[in-house]
């Protein structure tokens, strides 16, 4: 990998969250990259492309400009940020925001069946419930 990233100074990205716990750990150059991410899982066993390269090929072919994600994959971003530069692809603008989680503090995703705001809508919850749930300031407080 080395090789490949020889003559090049910096291999960054843009976050724009301000307000994220976890440290924004930019990739300011190579061997920062060699030392702190390691080797990335680029195919699976199977053949098919795994994550990392699956969001890098279908970003830049969509030509996505901003990319929102939960905070839980701001690690990811720094591979994400080579693999682009690999293969001359854009750079997005990013932005991970804080994870929502339910009142005992675990995070509401799809693969733990968690329920989707049309559930909690569904179950009588108005808009400024949903908003109070996941820590934000509902209209009345704002």
């Amino acid at each position: 990998m080395a090789a490949a990233l020889a003559g090049c100074s910096e291999i960054a990205f843009q976050e724009l969250s301000d307000d994220l716990i976890t440290p924004i750990d930019h990739i300011n150059n190579v061997d920062h990259f060699i030392d702190n991410i390691g080797d990335a899982v680029l195919a699976r066993s199977d053949g098919a492309a795994a994550y990392h390269l699956a969001v890098v090929v279908d970003d830049a072919a969509q030509d996505i400009t901003h990319v929102v994600r939960g905070a839980d994959l701001l690690s990811a971003t720094p591979i994400h940020a080579l693999l682009q530069h690999l293969l001359g692809y854009a750079k997005p603008i990013y932005h991970h925001h804080a994870l929502i989680r339910d009142s005992n503090g675990k995070r509401l995703a799809k693969r733990d069946d968690a329920k989707a705001i049309a559930k909690f809508r569904s179950e009588g919850a108005s808009p400024d419930d949903i908003r109070a749930m996941v820590g934000l300031p509902t209209r009345s407080n704002s």
